[in-house]
């Protein structure tokens, strides 16, 4: 049997979301706007195959993802010939499916860290309160733009849609996205996300506004029950203390229930590496490419 793929479709958003659900750790590739919104700049098909979802890529290279399911009930020697799988290679796999497949599959497998695409892990309450010594500097950046400017902070709405848009095109301008095809993507799947706001299941956001205009916004959702994903963050840097002070106030008024916050992947990129790694994350959900040889022999 070989599966069948077909395009990521919003009609099938509330069946992906139940299966999702039943995984024992979801990584933030998997939520489903993330597959719904970058499907066309990775190429992402799905599969539905019983009680899996299975991904794949096919740019920039043709490879699959992890399936998405209740993991443990799987027999997977018996799924992996059955789908014709038994020589693939996957990416961003999350520990434990990895660990898993290594118990169930022995010598089956070949498994490498990815560190570029981890997602740093963050607890919310650290990253509202911002005490000592380790926050000092995001603090007061916080601090000065409370003193500084005359704002106001919003929930994010369906109303402020075009608000964000007409901002995020000057955001665009600013970074000049047209020279950089990771900005350029960002783009075209933050105005997927925005043109369906109101399709979206879980969708929920903060907006910083001075003098009536959009100075930041950021989209998010829940990813579990303890756990929050940000999907993008988008300030004005005229405006000082801008990125810390929708990071804070987000997670202030709008997220306070949550336990932790992820915050995605760096992707390798020493910048995001560095501006991530200095909120002190908690903990990372760590992922690893599995390379499965065709000889199973299981323990």
């Amino acid at each position: 049997m070989t599966l069948h793929f077909e395009p990521i479709s919003l009609d099938r958003q509330e069946d992906y979301l139940a299966i999702l659900a039943q995984c024992p750790q979801i990584a933030s590739d998997y939520s489903f706007l993330n597959l719904w919104a970058w499907s066309e700049e990775y190429g992402l098909r799905w599969a539905w195959n019983e009680d899996l979802v299975w991904i794949r890529q096919s740019r920039p290279d043709e490879v699959l993802w992890a399936p998405v399911g209740l993991w443990d009930a799987v027999d997977w020697q018996s799924r992996l010939q059955a789908n014709a799988l038994m020589h693939s290679v996957f990416t961003r796999v999350p520990e434990m499916l990895a660990n898993l497949w290594r118990e169930r599959l022995a010598q089956a497998t070949q498994i490498e860290e990815e560190r570029g695409n981890w997602d740093y892990l963050y607890r919310v309450a650290d990253l509202i309160e911002l005490k000592g010594k380790p926050y000092h500097k995001k603090k007061n950046l916080v601090n000065q733009f409370n003193r500084k400017y005359d704002f106001t902070y919003l929930p994010f709405g369906a109303d402020m849609v075009e608000q964000a848009m007409a901002m995020q095109t000057d955001w665009c301008t600013w970074r000049d996205c047209e020279s950089s095809d990771i900005l350029s993507s960002e783009n075209r799947a933050i105005f997927r996300i925005l043109r369906e706001w109101k399709q979206l299941a879980g969708l929920f956001g903060g907006a910083v506004m001075v003098e009536g205009s959009m100075v930041a916004y950021t989209v998010a959702e829940a990813l579990t029950r303890d756990m929050l994903l940000i999907h993008f963050e988008k300030g004005d840097t005229q405006y000082k203390g801008i990125y810390q002070a929708i990071n804070q106030m987000f997670l202030a008024n709008s997220a306070a229930d949550y336990t932790f916050v992820n915050r995605e992947q760096d992707l390798n990129d020493d910048g995001l590496r560095k501006a991530k790694l200095s909120y002190h994350p908690e903990d990372y959900l760590r992922k690893y490419s599995v390379t499965l040889t065709g000889t199973f022999i299981t323990k």
